[in-house]
């Protein structure tokens, strides 16, 4: 069984963990997170090194692969893009439960996680360092763009486009066919009938844009 490190110690990481237990295709060296002491333990794993340790955990460690174990998404890319730079033979690892359902022809990148009860319809295609939350859905023929997330039982219809960087909150309804922009957020049990653009939070029943916000570098 080869041997990974998890990125991140919060309580995302907590059910990041969970999941490659169940799974268990992957043994977990340990924990790199820069607010923990070295040496501590994280759900009975040690804290092996900070982020600017990964070459030499890699090393002595004999590291596989890594999983970013963060749910905010532009921290999550940034931290990938910072392990991509400093260890760019490292490969990332998805976790994926064994209660989750996947289609067929799906397609799903690394670094993303799939939690317990979600359902990826047939046809879809999950980006790269995606999360695809508890019992959330995406439905056939959609896409779920790099980076981007489905909250807890959020759901979009057939044939919707979530893009890069994009939110969709828990219990929140993407309407069959919609597009969703880079960088948007879609608040809590919100409905949203009509394609969104990128860098906006929109809420409501409609969802209705409320503000704008900067795009990621």
């Amino acid at each position: 069984m080869k041997n990974i490190v998890v990125l991140g110690a919060s309580g995302h990481a907590k059910v990041v963990i969970d999941i490659i237990e169940k799974d268990n295709r992957f043994r977990i060296a340990g924990i790199v997170d820069p607010l923990l002491p070295k040496k501590s333990m994280f759900m009975g794993y040690p804290v092996i090194g900070h982020d600017d340790d990964l070459p030499r955990i890699v090393e002595n460690f004999q590291i596989y692969g890594a999983i970013v174990a963060i749910g905010d998404n532009s921290l999550r890319q940034r931290i990938a893009k910072k392990v991509s730079h400093s260890v760019p033979h490292l490969s990332f690892v998805t976790a994926i439960h064994p209660r989750a359902t996947i289609g067929t022809q799906v397609t799903i990148g690394p670094g993303t996680v799939v939690m317990a009860g979600a359902v990826i319809n047939s046809d879809a295609k999950v980006g790269s360092f995606c999360i695809v939350n508890s019992m959330s859905l995406l439905e056939h023929d959609s896409c779920l763009g790099n980076f981007a997330s489905l909250a807890p039982r959020a759901s979009t219809g057939g044939n919707c486009d979530i893009g890069e960087m994009a939110t969709v909150g828990m219990g929140a309804v993407v309407l069959q066919g919609l597009s969703i922009g880079t960088n948007t957020i879609v608040g809590a049990s919100a409905m949203v009938n009509k394609d969104l653009p990128a860098n906006v939070t929109a809420y409501g029943l409609p969802a209705r844009i409320i503000r704008h916000q900067q795009p990621h570098d």
